[in-house]
């Protein structure tokens, strides 16, 4: 039985080795750029050249044991997304409100402004 480092070493490298013939069944230029990275060179649409980076890893968890666990950080991901939106809303209601009693007290200063001139 191999060790589980090798063992991981073995996932990661099939994971890899599958993107890469993914990308590369899709006509993509797949570059092995590290052990565990590939780039692929694309034109965004500026015509700038860049390149996108995939990296592939196995996390084994924290260093005081706790394992790592892939469905409690994506509940969390979304949890965040969700305070982030809910506060964007919120930001955006709020702003809003400034946006109307400015205007409501331009529009104030600017009959007031009138009713002097024409006394």
């Amino acid at each position: 039985m191999a060790s589980t480092k090798i063992a991981n070493e073995n996932v990661k490298a099939s994971y890899l080795a599958l993107v890469s013939e993914a990308l590369t069944s899709k006509e993509e230029e797949v570059l092995k750029v590290g052990s565990n990275e590939i780039a692929i060179p694309v034109v965004n649409e500026n015509g700038d050249d860049i390149f996108v980076v995939f990296k592939v890893s196995v996390p084994t968890g924290s260093r005081d044991g706790e394992a790592y666990d892939g469905y409690e950080l994506a509940a969390e991901y979304v949890r965040k997304c969700e305070e982030k939106a809910e506060k964007a809303k919120a930001q955006a209601e709020a702003k809003a409100k400034k946006i109307a009693k400015d205007k409501a007290n331009r529009e104030k200063l600017a009959k007031s402004k009138a009713e002097h001139s024409a006394q």
